[in-house]
């Protein structure tokens, strides 16, 4: 009987180490942080972009 409850109690433990706590997002949330990461990408086009033409008019 006291080997069941140590067993029990060990995986209650177990249980409860591996379980996490999941951050939830909203909608609203997700659609900003989609926006915010749209936007990184097409400031590192732009720098390409940038960059590429400052290639081609130092190379005239």
């Amino acid at each position: 009987m006291k080997k069941v409850i140590i067993a029990l109690v060990f995986l209650f433990s177990l249980s409860t180490v591996f379980t996490g706590c999941r951050d939830e997002k909203d909608p609203g949330e997700k659609i900003e942080e989609t926006v915010d990461e749209v936007g990184d990408g097409v400031e590192e086009a732009a720098d390409e972009v940038e960059d590429a033409v400052e290639d081609i008019t130092d190379d005239h």
